[in-house]
């Protein structure tokens, strides 16, 4: 059981702190603020960080974007423009929210290693932001770029899911104890391995039919920034649970899990109509119930869904090759880097 202990953030410099690797702890440490990045507990983060400054890229560099725009007003239908901008508008909150949430939960992790790629993820999502402007600015007719960026003001669906995610961030925020904010880290890798990827197999089923491929290369490079979210959290949960037995909970995690699918589900059929080729009601649910299983798999938890043991978009992996990139999407692994060719590796779980 999760007890309500406060949380305290580190303070900016502690002259009085302990550096020594064998006594640190991820969170609750009595660190001196120094980044001593020569000395590190945690390998899986100085791992993340190779893999993480390796993937490095800026929207600028994805080209035929203007080629998107063409087929965008020509080519799609009614039902594929409407998902295409409501997506959209769905990521570029997610995105949003993460860059501005991510340098508070800095402040409560006591390992400089880890704290270095919270900070890379920080940029990153900026990164992510600013990959949505550059499709906006070109793909989309002007006047419909603030109904993009504020649908949430007049869809509810929409609204009630951005609420939710703002409101558990804001719950630690004003009531910072043990229970909340083990809650804010599970909630971060819900968001991180959950919410986007109904949006993302959308881009794909398009690209597979030979549409809006540019903007679908760009979702490619943010898809592998998000793998390596997951598995910062992935593994700042079982450190937890290692170091800090009174503060992991199962129970949270599968009740938040439930959470998530259901409202994952609910809002990808609201987006994605029955009409759109390859994104079927049926399919929606047993992709988002696959994700969760596989997520699960990654903190040792049994599936919450036994029967669903496919992934129904497997014929969508290929779309995830990108400039000879080859992923095992599902197992995480990355064995050639798109943007840079010097650095090889497996993410660490």
């Amino acid at each position: 059981m999760v007890t309500d202990n406060l949380m305290e953030a580190n303070p900016i410099f502690n002259p009085k702190g302990n550096d020594d690797v064998q006594d640190r702890t991820i969170i609750k440490w009595n660190t001196t603020g120094l980044f001593q990045l020569n000395a590190t507990k945690y390998n899986w983060a100085k791992s993340l960080y190779q893999v993480m400054v390796g993937n490095f890229w800026i929207p600028e560099k994805v080209k035929g974007l203007w080629d998107d725009a063409t087929q965008f007003r020509n080519e799609l239908s009614d039902q594929e423009k409407r998902a295409y901008k409501w997506i959209l508008s769905f990521l570029i909150f997610l995105d949003s929210i993460q860059t501005v949430n991510l340098p508070n939960f800095s402040e409560y992790i006591t390992a400089p290693e880890v704290n270095l790629v919270l900070s890379i993820q920080a940029f990153q999502e900026a990164i992510h932001s600013q990959s949505y402007a550059t499709i906006l600015e070109t793909v989309v007719d002007s006047k419909d770029r603030d109904e993009i960026y504020y649908f949430w003001k007049t869809d509810k669906h929409l609204l009630e899911r951005n609420e939710f995610i703002g409101w558990i961030y804001q719950e630690f925020v004003d009531n910072p104890n043990d229970k909340s904010f083990f809650k804010w880290v599970i909630w971060n890798f819900l968001l991180e391995s959950i919410y986007f990827y109904n949006g993302f197999a959308f881009f794909d089923t398009l690209a597979s039919q030979s549409k809006m491929v540019a903007t679908d290369q760009m979702i490619t490079y943010i898809r592998r920034d998000e793998l390596t979210h997951v598995t910062i959290f992935a593994n700042i949960i079982k450190e937890i649970k290692k170091e800090f037995p009174d503060i992991y909970d199962e129970e949270i995690i599968i009740d938040m899990m439930k959470t998530a699918v259901k409202q994952e589900i609910k809002w990808s059929k609201h987006i994605l109509w029955e009409g759109i080729i390859g994104m079927g009601h049926e399919n929606i649910e047993n992709y988002t119930k696959f994700l969760a299983n596989d997520r699960m798999a990654l903190l040792g938890i049994a599936p919450l869904y036994p029967d669903v043991v496919k992934n129904p978009y497997k014929h969508l992996e290929v779309m995830q090759d990108n400039n000879s990139e080859r992923w095992n999407f599902f197992e995480s692994t990355v064995t050639n880097y798109a943007l840079s060719t010097s650095m090889n590796g497996t993410w660490e779980f």
